[in-house]
């Protein structure tokens, strides 16, 4: 095929958009769908009024490239893998004769009797999909029907669309072997079958009047092995040789590609798309990468994770310089804007100065368009300097968080603690308990709602509360658990809930981003000096523990969570910020511990979303972000038992880091990803108690007693019983009742059974 450029004069494009639906009612139609309230055919025509309406508004807009395969009724990872065919064995009756989006909720969702695809947080954002699995024996297939139909009616409209598949080198570091794969294998072993399946689509894409592809390979904007990158290179290689294709597109979401770029560079590619906000290289770099120049620049300068406006004026001066090394340039956005809310228009009740510095996806599009024209005709009048933020300086803040030292971040040393604990808690070996959140019913939703427009005074929302959490003390207490919680009913999210409460944020009223499925959450705006006015949740802890003898946990999310899963000001300095949240979190332990609590759980599972994506400033990252949990904990007493929660984890960075955190006993997200908590105790990484989720709490799966049995008697004879906790490996917030009881009665009873065990054995 031919190698020749289009015309890039105003050349502009995004690597993708929401999906949810500017209202969420792909959130709605999916929850309907799953109850059993709309046919298949009202989900898919909801489906497609969301993909249509986004065509129309990207080409409104102004965007001369629009991207395609961006809509998934669940997670477009997952949806790639099928693309592939690539269904794990255990899966193939299950999914026999399904339709292709049911196929994609056996895999995602699971059922009472088989297990889902593992969740995992996507390349250090908040967005979280369902793993892939592959097996040397994995039957493979392309399934383009669905791509092809969306093409076909694109082009109805008079669009042609840019698909957007996950690249295949990517797609397969993304993903784990399956279970009863060969212990040598990894997902990368089957490379060349997936390049059969990439060719064969490649193909297909032409034939349907395809002209460009995009790849993207976010996995190789981290730190690679040289056999990983020459496996890329080959792969692009193979790929560019097909004879009759679309231009190919290969971008490098969320950061720098590093040395993949030259590998991706020496290969017949046309084009090479490059995340400029957070993998920023100047102009002559890039033109020093051999054959760089002889290929079409996808420039992604409009950040596509943060909220805060583009500076255009400096991104403007930036893209001239590219401009004049090459020729052949497209504006777009540094990933998909899948990350960040529709249209800051319609927030009506965030401050006017910070509203003007915010842009949504929608004024994300619009900047790029700006962008690309100004290449061309210079700015226009309309174009305004930054605005000033909003003055949200605390003098007493920054005094307070300059004034911390080594001693603040230091407590006694944990086997003194842990006698102490042992003597005040009485628990038994094994214990058991949950990580915070139940479901919160209909009557609960309904009352925040009334609450917020002013239908029911605070006093009859407080009953509802408390009755809500005597129902689920009662309901604990019957099933035998030995450590409560509360049930965070009064919680919205676990981030938005604090920063609705705190100084220093602004919460939105429609900025819903997608976290996972029918999953959405609003991230507040961190845009000043943080601080506390008040105490959060000593209230509702305090009443819970008033209902029962057995001890409830105070719980609280952590210092790093609530900045990572914000949107913070770009020109705020982490350490700072984080430093300033730990003290509000220490501020809070303090009020729990004074209140009687006897164990606190300080949530930090987005620990892992801000490593850097590079060894080298990976270090500097993990001392401030275990210092600030530190600072945050380290003033509760001895007696007081500090528990944490944090996601998968596994890089030996990162279990390091988990040892620093000097927390008593620490709950993984590890559901089937077991094996490296328990290398990581059995080699003495991890010397204090931990809790490997045995069940995964985002799924509708029951795990039956045998199975949560055999799970935690790995922990046992790895380490012992006295330094594990019988715990699923997150909250229960998103299940229903009727799934949470019989699997934390399974949980109990597994518990119970290894006790036993003990016990005749003694």
């Amino acid at each position: 095929m031919s190698s020749a450029h289009l015309s890039s004069t105003r050349a502009s494009s995004v690597q993708g958009f929401p999906r949810i639906g500017r209202r969420r009612e792909l959130k709605r139609a999916l929850e309907r769908y799953w109850h059993g309230d709309d046919t298949r055919a009202q989900l898919e025509a909801v489906g497609r009024r969301i993909r249509d309406s986004t065509w129309h508004d990207l080409h409104d807009a102004g965007l001369t490239q629009l991207p395609g395969n961006t809509f998934s009724f669940y997670d477009h990872i997952l949806g790639d893998a099928l693309l592939i065919g690539a269904v794990p064995a255990r899966f193939r009756e299950l999914t026999a004769g399904l339709a292709p989006v049911d196929t994609v909720f056996a895999l995602a969702r699971g059922r009472a009797d088989v297990s889902p695809l593992e969740m995992v947080q996507l390349q250090g954002t908040s967005y979280h999909y369902r793993q892939p699995e592959f097996s040397a024996g994995i039957e493979l297939g392309l399934r383009p029907d669905s791509l092809v139909d969306e093409i076909v009616r694109a082009q109805g409209f008079g669009y042609e669309l840019r698909p957007v598949v996950t690249g295949p080198v990517s797609l397969l570091l993304l993903s784990k072997s399956e279970s009863g794969a060969d212990p040598g294998f990894t997902p990368l072993d089957v490379l060349d079958r997936v390049l059969e399946q990439y060719e064969a689509l490649l193909r297909v894409l032409a034939g349907a009047g395809v002209t460009c592809v995009q790849f993207d390979e976010p996995c190789l904007t981290e730190e690679r092995t040289p056999d990983e990158i020459e496996a890329l290179r080959g792969a692009y290689a193979r790929l560019a040789s097909v004879a009759e294709r679309p231009r190919i597109l290969v971008a490098g979401p969320y950061g720098d590609l590093g040395d993949a770029l030259p590998a991706i560079v020496s290969t017949d590619v046309e084009a090479i798309g490059l995340d400029l906000v957070r993998g920023r290289r100047s102009a002559a770099e890039l033109a020093a990468v051999p054959g760089m120049r002889g290929k079409r620049l996808y420039a992604g300068v409009v950040d596509g994770q943060n909220v805060w406006r583009t500076d255009k004026f400096a991104t403007l001066d930036y893209l001239r310089d590219l401009k004049a090394e090459f020729e052949d340039l497209v504006v777009t956005t540094s990933c998909s804007l899948l990350h960040v809310p529709y249209d800051v228009r319609v927030e009506n009740g965030l401050p006017v100065e910070l509203a003007d510095s915010l842009a949504f996806a929608d004024q994300k599009v619009d900047e790029v368009v700006s962008l690309a024209a100004a290449l061309e005709d210079g700015p226009t009048p309309r174009w305004r300097p930054l605005p000033a933020l909003p003055s949200a300086r605390r003098d007493d803040v920054r005094a307070r968080t300059a004034g911390v030292d080594d001693d603040d971040r230091a407590r006694s040393p944990y086997p003194e603690r842990a006698a102490v604990q042992a003597a005040r808690l009485g628990l038994p070996v094994l214990p058991t308990s949950t990580l915070g959140s139940f479901p919160q019913t209909v009557q609960i939703r309904r009352a925040r709602l009334d609450l917020a427009e002013g239908r029911i005074d605070y006093d009859r929302y407080r009953d509802y509360l408390r009755a809500e959490i005597a129902a689920v003390i009662r309901l604990q207490e019957d099933m035998g658990l030995d450590v409560l919680v509360h049930g965070e009913v009064e919680r919205n999210d676990m981030v938005q809930y604090f920063a609705e409460l705190l100084d220093g944020f602004a919460a939105t009223s429609q900025g819903w981003v997608q976290s996972y499925g029918s999953r959405c959450v609003r991230p507040p705006i961190l845009y000043g000096d943080v601080a506390r006015p008040a105490p959060m949740t000593v209230e509702w802890t305090g009443y819970a523990q008033s209902l029962t003898s057995r001890p409830v946990k105070g719980i609280l999310t952590g210092p790093v969570t609530m900045l990572a899963r914000s949107f913070c000001r770009t020109d705020l300095a982490l350490p700072e910020v984080a430093t300033q949240l730990a003290l509000v979190i220490r501020d809070e332990v303090a009020d729990l511990e004074a209140a009687g609590t006897a164990i606190i759980q300080v949530d930090e599972p987005a620990l892992r979303e801000l490593l850097p994506r590079r060894g080298a400033d990976r270090q500097a990252y993990l001392d401030w972000a275990v210092g600030t949990f530190r600072l945050a904990t380290a003033g509760a007493g001895p007696q007081t038992q500090i528990h944490t929660h944090l996601g998968y984890s596994s890089l030996t960075v990162m279990t390091e880091a988990i040892e620093d955190l000097d927390a008593d006993v620490t709950n993984i997200v590890a559901t089937r990803s077991i094996d490296w908590v328990l290398d990581a105790l059995q080699d003495r990484t991890l010397t204090r108690q931990v809790g490997p989720g045995v069940y995964e709490s985002r799924s509708g799966f029951v795990p039956d007693i045998d199975l949560m049995h055999e799970r935690l008697l790995k922990g046992v004879e790895a380490v012992g019983v006295d330094r594990l906790w019988a715990v699923p490996d997150g909250g229960l917030k998103s299940r229903y009742t009727w799934q949470l009881e019989p699997s934390l009665r399974n949980l109990v009873t597994a518990a119970r059974r290894i006790r036993r065990a003990i016990a005749r054995d003694c």
